[in-house]
């Protein structure tokens, strides 16, 4: 029942942090998922892979509605969309590919890294300036492949890269966030089918597809989407700003902790 808990409460606060500050639930979900399933008895050996696919499996889910309410608003560029899904859906597979292969360790201590450079990027407001046209498909397909192959490594919908890249290519910041979040939903499916299968034969739990923790899965989907609204309707009254600095500081005191072990 702890265990479910957990779950649950990690889902609520996953949603509540993307409806607040616009942040995917990868850089909460995976570090706390791989503390509770260690404590749960999951083997070392899968430990990473397990917290990782798991998170990409919740962002499958959770990025669909976020999807559709930038849609309906119109602020979606499918075409850039386009462009980038090749690129992001082959770099994804060869993210769960690749994270089959690397040592659980080994996928703790890049978590690690990418946490805290997102820290510090949160901390300090950094934001490349705009001063270039979007490049052409080629270019574009490739910089999508090596978003999808680091978001599907560390468990995330790849927004931390994807619109930071959009903007820099002088895309306004709401079409930027808009396309990024379609960008997303790829990612994750490429990536959440790749761990699916490439642990099929792992030593996971009973309830898993590969990869993958259903039962974790289940709970944090429900709670996140609760949740969500309700961090949206906070964004309009908290200071943003103020909080994406606090948050900075979580993220690298959980980046921290996840280089040392």
């Amino acid at each position: 029942m702890e265990v479910l808990i957990a779950y649950l409460v990690l889902g609520a606060f996953a949603g509540t942090l993307a409806g607040l500050l616009g942040i995917g639930g990868g850089l909460v979900i995976v570090p706390v998922l791989a503390w509770v399933f260690r404590a749960g008895g999951f083997s070392g050996e899968v430990l990473m892979q397990a917290a990782v696919g798991t998170s990409l499996a919740t962002i499958v889910v959770t990025s669909i509605s976020s999807v559709l309410a930038h849609h309906r608003r119109g602020a979606v560029l499918w075409r850039t969309f386009a462009v980038l899904t090749p690129g992001v859906l082959t770099g994804a597979l060869l993210g769960a590919l690749a994270a089959h292969v690397i040592a659980s360790d080994g996928l703790r201590v890049l978590f690690g890294i990418f946490e805290l450079t997102v820290a510090a990027q949160m901390a300090l407001g950094l934001r490349p300036a705009p001063h270039r046209e979007l490049p052409g498909r080629i270019v574009t397909t490739s910089v999508g492949a090596v978003i999808g192959l680091i978001s599907a490594l560390v468990g995330i919908g790849g927004g931390t890269m994807t619109v930071p890249y959009l903007v820099w290519c002088n895309v306004p910041v709401r079409n930027a966030v808009a396309t990024s979040a379609a960008v997303g939903l790829p990612i994750a499916v490429a990536g959440a089918t790749g761990f699916a299968l490439t642990g099929l034969e792992s030593s996971m739990p009973a309830g898993s597809l590969g990869y993958v923790y259903l039962p974790a899965f289940a709970a944090i989907v429900v709670t996140s989407a609760l949740f969500a609204p309700a961090g949206a309707r906070l964004a309009h009254t908290l200071p943003t700003r103020v909080l994406k600095r606090v948050f900075a500081v979580f993220l690298a005191v959980v980046g921290a902790k996840m280089l040392v072990g």
